[in-house]
């Protein structure tokens, strides 16, 4: 049997006992992961530090190998998380809604765990930490498939925080890391539909669009992050440049960092010249059209080599570096119809003082999160109150924007009656 069908197998079973286990076993458990985490922490970052070293003799650029380092400051706020999601509600047996139908039955529908939860995700240790601590919240078992960049940091993270939670009472293989490299586990682990409730993709849009087209699992889509800064005339000029370089230069490689600029042509005189300064000033390159690299060339105050001319693929990239396009555009409605053809439906955010103008933009553009006068960075399970997350969801079945306990939860109906036939 391989391994990945044997984990499966063991996680099936798993299933079947964490959604036995009462809410107060599962956050001691929880308390414990995290006590584990920071007790553990020198082993956790010489691990991690394995994986760093291959991936910069491998030539990784930066941003990726940001993704993949652990510092003690990041175990720490992992461990934080799990706290965190200790203190939230019980997520399970949570009544929805319930009413006596006019047969004399009593129902109910409440939450129940979904079952097993496998993830693949590629050179991010934080997210075993956070699948781990999400799905045991809701009562399910997890199987983790990280990309083979993280493999070191991945399974000395998983064997603490499982050995942690089997300390606290959890039942064997409730959590488990398929742990070796060969890129046909994944395949396999795609095509276990019965034993696999659901399949989780957390990386790059190759990732998501492989996981998508080829699982045989019902796939929870997690998104790519083209996201979009659209300035608008009427925009207080005092916020637009903190705003985007905070949107682009905090963590260039993460998904909710924007990716293209758009400023309306009516206000380019004013805004181009010193965003695209203080853009290439903090070191990002400017892949601009014509209209605004014309008007940023001529204003002298340019980096050299970090100002070129856009190309229409420009359009639909996500850099994950230092790099950001910028286009302008006639006005709201080309703004709008432009994020809406070339956006990965992530997170998009419009400054303006206009109320119109932002309500349009908040009604019309088709995103998961959509902000007016604010930096997209802000689209994380944490910021959003929910704790950790198990990812950001693009789609619209089911789940979108961050995903935190509600999304790893299903439903049922418990009816009770007093003899009634049909």
């Amino acid at each position: 049997m391989s391994e990945v069908l044997q984990k499966a197998k063991q996680a099936k079973a798993a299933a079947s006992e964490l959604a036995k286990i009462s809410a107060s076993t599962r956050n001691s458990a929880l308390i414990a992961m995290a006590d584990a985490l920071l007790k553990q922490k020198e082993f956790l970052l010489s691990e991690n530090a394995i994986d760093v070293e291959a991936a910069r003799a491998n030539n990784t650029e930066e941003p990726l190998i940001d993704r993949l380092m652990l510092n003690s400051q990041r175990i720490d706020e992992i461990a934080a998380a799990l706290k965190i999601l200790a203190e939230q509600n019980d997520p399970l047996g949570r009544v929805l809604e319930g009413r006596t139908l006019v047969n004399g039955l009593r129902m109910q529908r409440i939450t129940v765990p979904l079952g097993v939860v496998a993830m693949i995700y590629e050179a991010r240790p934080n997210v075993t930490a956070d699948a781990a601590g999400l799905t045991l919240k809701t009562g399910n078992a997890c199987i983790l498939r990280g990309g083979s960049m993280a493999n070191h940091s991945n399974i000395s993270m998983t064997k603490v925080l499982y050995e942690a939670g089997v300390g606290a009472g959890l039942p064997q293989n409730w959590l488990q890391s398929i742990e070796t490299i060969d890129r046909a586990a994944t395949t396999e682990l795609m095509n276990l539909n019965g034993l696999v409730d659901v399949l989780i993709p957390r990386g790059s849009a190759a990732l998501i669009k492989t996981t998508v087209e080829n699982s045989k699992v019902p796939v929870i889509e997690t998104g790519a992050g083209n996201c979009h800064l659209y300035i608008h005339e009427s925009a207080d000029p005092d916020i637009i440049i903190p705003i985007a370089i905070n949107a682009k230069t905090q963590r260039p490689g993460v998904c909710n960092a924007i990716e293209s600029i758009l400023i309306d042509e009516a206000a380019a005189k004013r805004f181009v010249p010193s965003l695209v300064q203080a853009l290439t000033e903090a070191n990002v390159t400017v892949h601009a059209d014509d209209h605004s690299y014309i008007l940023a060339e001529e204003s002298g105050n340019i980096v050299d080599g970090k100002l070129t001319r856009a190309t229409q693929e420009d359009w639909g990239r996500e850099y994950l570096d230092m790099e950001i396009s910028i286009k302008c555009v006639s006005g709201v409605d080309e703004a709008i119809a432009h994020i809406n053809t070339y956006s990965t439906h992530h997170s998009e955010s419009i400054l303006s003082s206009d109320y119109v103008a932002i309500n349009r933009f908040l009604r019309e553009v088709d995103s998961a999160a959509v902000y007016a006068n604010a930096s997209t960075r802000f689209t994380d399970g944490a910021e959003f109150g929910l704790g950790a997350e198990i990812g950001i969801s693009t789609q619209k079945l089911h789940a979108r924007g961050p995903m935190g306990l509600e999304a790893l939860t299903s439903s049922k109906f418990i009816l009770e009656g007093d003899g009634q036939t049909r």
